[in-house]
């Protein structure tokens, strides 16, 4: 491996080196590979209490981060989220997080605009050559910002569209292997879906959530001029979600997330002999429709690649949340397991959410035993509203 290569790798392994995903690196074949994992990576400390789940929970000012659309049926004018997420906790690393921030407001009852943005500091790395000599010192990082609007169809289903601009500096201006590594940047979007149903069980009412987002739908991104490009993680995601109004003071809600990878499962193949694996050649439009059938093992190792995310959130007269989810990920395809716990407070626009991840398996997982932070501000409403027809 030559020096270049060498120092991509540790860079963009250094979050992730303990999770699946990893940037410009060549990993076991079968294992889903991506560039800016750190798009995948879920800030909200809410969502990350139910096994990161989000993509049909009720709506909030951080919905941008698992599925716009949300944004469609939110009860308050607008709202402001800010998250921290610390990395790398277990290993006692203290100079490597991520902090994101997202803010809406409703144009009219149909419509509303969002923004958000997400900001992931790799710490301070010291780069040296094969033979330990000093090269000097650089603080990678990457960011998203992101656009949305979204919009209710019908007062039952909702859509949303959004634009994403990534930045991705993990060794700028260092030269390995005869070639200058560069900023990566790349452009990319969503489309998201809601249809949010209520359902009268009785006495009691609930609401059927069903969320669709496909995410990520971008260019491929690279750091040198020679260097093949690399997919971002486009992904696609379902998610179902239930949520029982029991009386007065107590609710509780069940969550489900789906989620595949809509990018090649790579392979050694080489047919055109050039030193290039044919996944890497696809471009990003072809890539999405042939990730359905691309497995070596054929189908069933199609539903391997789908990751499954399962959570519970009960609430207290709308003050007091208690949260728990679980995270699944296939062994052969990156072995992720955890469960989550969490809890929220809400009073009047003020909101605090803390989640908790327990790791139940021996892969290792970046925030293993970690706290992760939301701040919630949701502005022009006195208190939340009950869940209605």
């Amino acid at each position: 491996m030559n020096k270049l290569s060498k120092c991509l790798m540790i860079v963009a392994m250094l979050p992730l080196f303990l999770s699946t995903a990893t940037a410009q690196t060549t990993v076991a074949e079968g294992v889903i590979t991506t560039a800016v994992p750190f798009l995948r990576i879920i800030p909200d400390a809410r969502s990350g209490a139910m096994g990161d789940v989000g993509i049909a929970m009720s709506p909030d000012a951080n919905s941008m981060f698992l599925n716009p659309s949300r944004l469609a049926f939110s009860e308050e004018d607008y709202g402001v989220g800010i998250s921290y997420t610390p990395w790398l906790t277990n290993l006692k690393v203290n100079d490597i997080y991520m902090a994101a921030a997202s803010g809406f407001f409703k144009i009219d009852d149909q419509q509303a605009l969002g923004a958000s943005v997400k900001y992931f500091n790799l710490g301070a790395i010291t780069f040296t050559d094969e033979s330990g000599f000093t090269l000097g010192d650089f603080r990678p990082n990457e960011f998203a910002i992101d656009a949305h609007y979204a919009r209710k169809l019908s007062e039952v289903f909702g859509v949303a569209v959004s634009l994403r601009f990534i930045y991705s500096d993990l060794a700028s201006d260092f030269t390995a292997g005869g070639e200058q590594i560069k900023k990566g940047t790349a452009g990319a979007g969503d489309i998201s879906l809601l249809y949010r149903k209520g359902i009268e069980l009785g006495e009691m009412n609930s609401k059927l959530n069903v969320g669709l987002n496909i995410s990520n739908i971008g260019s491929k991104i690279t750091y040198t001029e020679s260097a093949v490009k690399d997919f971002i993680p486009t992904n696609l995601g379902l998610g179902v979600g239930w949520e029982l109004q029991v009386d007065e003071a107590n609710e509780i809600a069940i969550y489900t997330d789906f989620n595949k990878y809509l990018v090649p499962t790579p392979t050694t193949d080489d047919d055109d002999g050039n030193g290039v694996e044919d996944y890497k050649e696809k471009s990003p439009i072809s890539a999405i429709f042939s990730s359905f059938g691309d497995a070596p093992g054929g189908f069933s190792e199609e539903l391997k690649e789908i990751t499954i995310g399962a959570g519970v959130e009960y609430w207290y007269d709308r003050l007091l949340a208690v949260r728990a989810g679980y995270f699944h990920e296939n062994a052969e395809k990156g072995n992720r397991k955890y469960m989550t716990v969490g809890l929220g407070v809400r009073y009047n626009v003020f909101g605090l959410d803390i989640s908790y991840l327990v790791p139940t398996s021996s892969q290792n997982h970046p925030l293993d035993n970690t706290l992760r932070f939301t701040l919630v501000f949701n502005f022009n409403t006195e208190t939340p509203e009950e869940i209605d027809n």
